[in-house]
């Protein structure tokens, strides 16, 4: 069987590691000119890592990640919650911060070491499908014919289009920010930093690494929308984005299937984009290899509205600025400052979830 996946992402680079491991070598395409060399998504969850290590490849990513420790929540410049992030049930015991490009790279050099090459710089340019098989046409000029196409190739995905996959939604109004920096004292290191503010902004600090975080905020400026004053040595990256809360229709069409940005997104609240994308992947490829591809598109389209509607659900509330949200928030705070036991249970969720 051949299969062509395109784009060399996380969700890509699961597709194809988790093919290759069962004895499927796909062709993996990717229009950068290289492997990228920037920090998006950061948080890798305890299921994705149980999901990646039949590969070995969680093995790498738990040696170079960090371990988060706990949460703080500020409102505005006071401390007003923190709680472990922690559970025993789980393959492992918390969130696990890493640059995205490092996720890639570990990913890439297992592949590799599996006898696949990405291809960098093969665009796809179109399909046309036929009984027997799919005919990608790429920007080189040239074509080839395949069993499967799976596109793991982000919210524009040419593959959706081509596929004729409605991607129904919608976008918020305001404008987020990132910032990709290192620092020394403030934030801190191995803590999930979370600060509401009155007006209704929210930023947060991720750890990515020994004195490395990751900052979003719910405006322009991910760095200047913290109340208090942050010990930051250098800015590697800064950049702004707008959210979509998008899903597709479907997640296969014919010999198409998508998986990952290219069949949802949402807001980085809860940090669950990328994970999703790995557990998309890790299910395919396994569909794939025993022949059995029907249901797929119904299980994970279920699954990932699951976590869509959560992650929705925490959005508003920890942005809303209405009264009803506030107090949501506040009372949330409320309860598990005087419960210990609501505050393990709130840490077994996040790392569980």
């Amino acid at each position: 069987m051949k299969v062509l996946v395109v784009g060399a992402g996380p969700t890509g680079l699961t597709v194809a590691v988790e093919l290759a491991r069962l004895g499927l070598l796909p062709r993996v395409i990717d229009r950068r000119d290289s492997a990228s060399t920037l920090s998006r998504a950061v948080g890798i969850t305890s299921r994705s890592l149980e999901l990646l290590s039949k590969s070995g490849v969680s093995e790498k990513l738990i040696a170079e990640g960090i371990a988060v420790q706990a949460a703080c929540i500020y409102l505005d410049k006071q401390l007003a919650l923190e709680f472990p992030l922690h559970s025993d049930r789980t393959y492992f015991p918390t969130i696990l911060g890493l640059p995205q490009d490092r996720t890639e790279a570990l990913m890439d050099q297992v592949l590799s070491s599996m006898g696949v090459e990405v291809e960098y710089q093969k665009e796809l340019i179109s399909l046309s499908e036929y009984r027997d098989g799919v005919v990608a046409q790429f920007d080189t000029g040239d074509e080839d014919r395949f069993d499967l196409v799976i596109g793991a190739d982000g919210i524009r995905s040419t593959v959706r289009e081509a596929a004729g996959i409605n991607f129904p939604g919608f976008d918020l109004e305001e404008e987020w920010s990132i910032a990709d920096v290192d620092t020394d004292g403030w934030p801190p290191r191995r803590k999930f930093t979370l600060v509401k503010m009155e007006s209704g902004l929210v930023a947060v600090a991720v750890p990515l690494g020994e004195g490395r975080h990751r900052l979003v905020a719910s405006c322009e400026d991910a760095i200047g929308a913290f109340p208090m004053e942050l010990d930051i040595k250098r800015v590697r990256r800064q950049g702004t984005f707008k959210v979509s809360i998008r899903q597709a229709e479907t997640y296969s069409r014919g010999r198409v299937h998508l998986a990952g940005d290219a069949a949802h997104c949402h807001s980085p609240v809860g940090g669950r984009g990328m994970n999703l994308g790995i557990a998309d992947a890790v299910e395919l490829a396994a569909r794939i290899v025993a022949g059995r591809l029907t249901g797929y598109s119904e299980l994970r389209h279920r699954e990932d509205k699951k976590v869509i509607d959560i992650t929705e659900r925490g959005r508003k509330i920890v942005t809303g600025k209405s009264l009803k949200a506030r107090f949501e928030f506040r009372a949330l705070i409320a309860a598990a400052n005087s419960l210990p036991a609501v505050r393990r249970k709130l840490g077994q969720f996040v790392v569980e979830f």
